[in-house]
C-alpha cells in the first residue's frame, strides 16, 4: 500500500508539471483611444523566461504557449505606445480568451503629431488633408545642423524646391507643386503675416531653435486662412514651456563662408506662469567664391529677440503674448566695398537694412471639453531702407491679422466656425527712386469647416470661406475633403479646393520673359483694370504605414496633384523695355500636374527617407508648350541617419534637380546636391556638429557666367543653381 501511495504521488506530481508546461494563452492587443487593433505588437512573459513571447497579427491577435500555472507577469509594447505591465494567475478559462491589452499612445508621440494649422488640433492621421509635420526631434538637430533659418530643413521635402530670388542679397523663396512662391501661404503659429511688403524678406530666416515643428500642407487649402494657398500652406509652430525645471540651449556656430551664429533658448513654468525666451545673433562677412569680384554669399548682420508669456486664468481659461523683434543688414554686389561697407561710392553695392516688430497674442476658453472659443491675432510693424548706388527706397508696411472662431465637437462632428480681419498698410515718401505708390488693402472674411465621421473608416472635411476685400471683391471658397482607412495599413485620402490671389506688387514675381526685370526701380504701380487670380484644385493622396515588431516601420505615400489658376499675374516690360515693368493679368492659364511619392524607413537606430516628384507647370491656352520657369520637372530627395545613443548621429542627405527650364523653355544643366553630417555627444548636456552642405562644390557659375558687365554696371543672369559652393559649419550645442 505504502509503495502504491509513493508511485501515485509520484505520478500526479509529474503530471501536473507537465500540464504545467503546456498552458497557453492568446492576446489581442489595441488602441486604447480607439479599441483599433494594433498589428506587430509585442507581447512577452517577464521573469526568468525573457525569450518566451509573441508578436500580432493581422487580427491584433498573438499566442504564449508552454507556460506554468500560477502567476505570471507581462509586457505588450508597441512604438508609439507607452509599455504596459499586468499579471495573470493560470490558468485561465476560454471564456476570457483572448485577453484583450489596451496600450495607451505615448505623450510624447501625441505632441509630436497634433496639428495645430487646421484649428482642430486633431492627430495627423486623423485629418482628412494631407499634412507633413516635420516635428521637435528635426528642429533639435537642425538648430545645430543650420542654426540660421529653416530653409534647408524645408528643402529635404521632394515636393519643396527652394528657389534664391537675388543673386544679390541671397533671399529664397518657397516653391511647391511647380508654382511660383507667391502661391505658397507662410503662417507663424497660425497667423498669417509674410504677405505684401514685409514677405520680400526675412521669411526663411527664421532660427529652427525656439520651433516645436513645421506644418506643410499640400494643395489648395484657402478656405482656412484666406487666399494665397493655391500650392500650399507652411506653418511654423513655436515651442511652449512644458516644465518647471529651466529648459536652457546655446547654439555657437561657424562656418567657411565667414558666418558665426549664436542661438540661446529658455523656457520654464512657474505655477500658473510660463515663458520662452530666444535670442540669435548672426554676423557673416560678404564671400566671393567663384572669384568674379561679385558676393556670392551675402553680408548679413542679424539680431532676433522673441519672448512669449504664458498664463492659465482658470482650468478653463489661458492667455498667451508674445514679441518678435528682428534687425537686419544685408548687402550684397562688389565684394570689398561690400564689406567696407562702402554703400555710396562708385562700385555696385546692393543693400537693406530692415527691422520688424510683431505682437502676437492667443486667448482661448472652454466652455466645456467640447466647446471651445478663442481669439487670436497679431500686429507687425516692418521698416525697410533699400540703397543701390544712387538709387534709394524707404518704406514701411503695418500689418495686422485678427481671428475669432468657436469650436464644437460632437461624436460625429468637429466644427469650427468664426471670422477674420486682415490689414496691410503699406506707406513711402512721396519721392524716391520708384514709381511705387502708398495702398492700404483689408479683408473681412468669415469660414465655416465641419470634420464629419460618416463611418468608423470614413470621414468627410468640408469648408466654405466668404471674403471681402476692399479693392478686389468678393471670394467664395468652398473645399471638400474625403479620408477613408480601407484597412489598419492603408489611408486614402482625395480633396478639392478652390483658391486666390489679390494683386501685389511685392508679391514674389516670376517675370514673362528674360527681358523683364522685377526690380523695385522698374515696378509701376498696380494698373485699374488688373484682376484677381482664380484657382481649383485637387489633390489624391494614398499613404500605407505598418510596424514588424517593435523596431521596424514603413511608410510609403503616393500623391496626385492638378492646379489651375486663371488670370495669371506676370511681369511684362512695357513696350518690351526692361526700364519699365508692370503686372498684367495674362491671356493664360497655368497648370500644374505632378505626382509626388516618398518612402520612410525606421529601423532601430537607422532612418531612411527617399522621395521622387516629378511636376510638369506649364501656360495653358497660349498656343504654345511654355514651361514654367524655375520649376524642375524632376526632384529625388534622399535622407539616411544613423544613432547611437547618447553618443554619436550620422547624417546623410542629397537631392537631384533635373529638367529646369528658364524662359523661352531654355533648359539649364541637371545637378545634384550632397550633405553630411556628424554629432558627437559628450554626456546629456554638450554636443558638437560637423555639417558639410553641398560637399560636390555645384555651383551656378561652373555651368555659365552669372556677372557680366563691369564693377560699376553689372547684370546678373537669374539663379537656378547653388551659388555658394561647398558649405562647411562647425557648432557646439549646449542643453540643459
Amino acid at each position: 500500500m505504502k509503495q502504491k501511495l509513493l508511485f501515485l504521488s509520484i505520478f500526479l506530481v509529474l503530471s501536473s508539471q507537465l500540464f504545467g508546461q503546456n498552458l497557453g494563452i492568446s492576446f489581442k492587443i489595441v488602441d486604447s483611444t480607439k479599441n483599433e487593433v494594433l498589428i506587430g505588437a509585442s507581447i512577452r512573459l517577464l521573469g526568468s523566461q525573457k525569450n518566451i513571447g509573441a508578436s500580432t497579427d493581422a487580427n491584433g491577435l498573438a499566442q504564449i504557449k508552454n507556460l506554468s500555472a500560477g502567476k505570471q507577469t507581462f509586457e505588450a509594447s508597441f512604438i508609439g505606445y507607452e509599455k504596459r505591465q499586468f499579471d495573470i494567475t493560470l490558468p485561465i478559462n476560454q471564456t476570457q480568451q483572448p485577453f484583450v491589452v489596451a496600450l495607451v499612445p505615448s505623450e510624447e508621440d501625441l505632441e509630436e503629431v497634433t496639428v495645430t494649422a487646421t484649428r482642430t488640433n486633431s492627430r495627423i492621421e486623423d485629418l482628412p488633408i494631407k499634412v507633413e509635420v516635420l516635428g521637435q526631434e528635426d528642429m533639435d538637430e537642425e538648430s545645430a545642423v543650420v542654426p540660421g533659418n529653416v530653409a534647408s530643413i524645408l528643402g529635404d521635402i521632394s515636393i519643396i524646391h527652394i528657389q534664391k530670388t537675388s543673386p544679390i542679397n541671397g533671399n529664397q523663396a518657397i516653391r511647391m507643386q511647380g508654382l511660383d512662391a507667391k502661391y505658397t501661404q507662410i503662417l507663424r503659429d497660425g497667423i498669417p503675416l509674410f504677405e505684401g511688403f514685409s514677405g520680400n524678406l526675412g521669411v526663411l530666416q527664421i532660427p529652427p531653435l525656439d520651433l516645436r515643428q513645421v506644418e506643410v500642407v499640400k494643395g489648395s487649402v484657402s478656405t482656412l486662412y484666406g487666399g494665397g494657398a493655391i500650392g500650399g500652406m507652411i506653418n511654423i509652430v513655436s515651442k511652449t514651456p512644458t516644465s518647471a525645471s529651466p529648459e536652457i540651449t546655446a547654439v555657437l556656430n561657424r562656418s567657411n563662408l565667414k558666418e558665426s551664429n549664436l542661438n540661446t533658448y529658455y523656457a520654464q513654468k512657474f505655477g500658473k506662469f510660463g515663458m520662452t525666451l530666444f535670442a540669435g545673433l548672426t554676423d557673416q562677412k560678404a564671400v566671393d567664391v567663384n572669384s568674379d569680384g561679385f558676393s556670392d554669399s551675402p553680408l548679413i548682420k542679424q539680431f532676433s529677440f522673441h519672448p512669449r508669456f504664458f498664463y492659465g486664468i482658470s482650468e478653463k481659461s489661458k492667455v498667451n503674448l508674445g514679441y518678435s523683434f528682428i534687425t537686419e543688414k544685408r548687402a550684397g554686389g562688389v565684394v570689398d566695398a561690400v564689406n567696407q561697407e562702402n554703400n555710396n561710392g562708385p562700385l555696385f553695392v546692393s543693400a537693406n537694412d530692415f527691422e520688424r516688430h510683431t505682437v502676437d497674442y492667443n486667448f482661448n476658453h472652454a466652455f466645456s471639453d467640447n466647446n471651445s472659443f478663442t481669439i487670436k491675432g497679431a500686429i507687425s510693424q516692418f521698416n525697410r531702407n533699400f540703397t543701390e548706388q544712387s538709387k534709394f527706397f524707404k518704406a514701411n508696411q503695418t500689418s495686422s491679422y485678427t481671428e475669432v472662431s468657436d469650436f464644437i465637437s460632437t461624436e460625429k462632428h468637429k466644427i469650427v466656425i468664426g471670422g477674420n480681419f486682415t490689414l496691410e498698410h503699406f506707406k513711402k515718401p512721396q519721392i524716391d527712386s520708384t514709381a511705387l505708390v502708398s495702398y492700404q488693402y483689408y479683408t473681412l472674411g468669415f469660414f465655416v469647416q465641419d470634420d464629419w465621421q460618416l463611418l468608423s473608416k470614413l470621414s468627410l472635411q468640408t469648408g466654405l470661406r466668404i471674403d471681402k476685400h476692399n479693392v478686389f471683391g468678393t471670394f467664395v471658397l468652398p473645399r471638400i475633403s474625403l479620408m477613408t482607412k480601407p484597412s489598419e495599413h492603408f489611408t486614402i485620402r482625395w480633396s478639392v479646393g478652390t483658391g486666390y490671389k489679390t494683386p501685389n506688387v511685392f508679391a514674389n514675381q516670376t517675370p514673362a520673359n528674360s527681358i523683364t526685370s522685377v526690380n523695385y526701380w522698374n515696378l509701376l504701380p498696380l494698373g485699374t483694370d488688373i484682376k484677381s487670380e482664380h484657382s481649383i484644385g485637387s489633390n489624391i493622396d494614398i499613404a500605407y504605414s505598418t510596424h514588424i515588431g517593435e523596431d521596424f516601420s514603413i511608410q510609403l505615400d503616393q500623391a496626385f496633384y492638378y492646379t489651375n489658376i486663371s488670370n495669371p499675374i506676370v511681369a511684362t516690360a512695357v513696350d518690351n523695355q526692361s526700364s519699365r515693368t508692370r503686372l498684367t493679368n495674362a491671356t493664360y492659364d497655368v497648370n500644374s500636374i505632378g505626382t509626388d511619392t516618398y518612402l520612410r524607413m525606421e529601423y532601430k537606430a537607422i532612418e531612411f527617407y527617399l522621395g521622387y516628384n516629378h511636376t510638369i507647370a506649364k501656360r495653358s491656352g497660349s498656343g504654345e508648350t511654355a514651361y514654367l520657369p524655375f520649376s524642375p520637372q524632376n526632384k529625388f530627395s534622399l535622407t539616411l541617419a544613423y544613432s547611437v545613443e547618447n553618443k554619436w548621429r550620422f547624417g546623410i542627405e542629397s537631392s537631384f534637380v533635373g529638367s529646369q527650364y528658364l524662359y523661352d523653355n531654355q533648359k539649364v544643366k541637371n545637378y545634384s546636391f550632397w550633405a553630411a553630417a556628424i554629432e558627437r555627444k559628450f554626456g546629456s548636456h554638450l554636443s558638437l556638429v560637423l555639417n558639410a552642405e553641398n560637399v560636390l562644390n555645384i555651383k551656378q557659375s561652373d555651368f555659365e557666367k552669372v556677372v557680366t558687365g563691369t564693377l560699376q554696371n553689372p547684370s546678373f543672369k537669374p539663379i537656378w543653381a547653388p551659388q555658394e559652393g561647398a558649405i562647411v559649419n562647425l557648432a557646439l550645442k549646449y542643453k540643459l
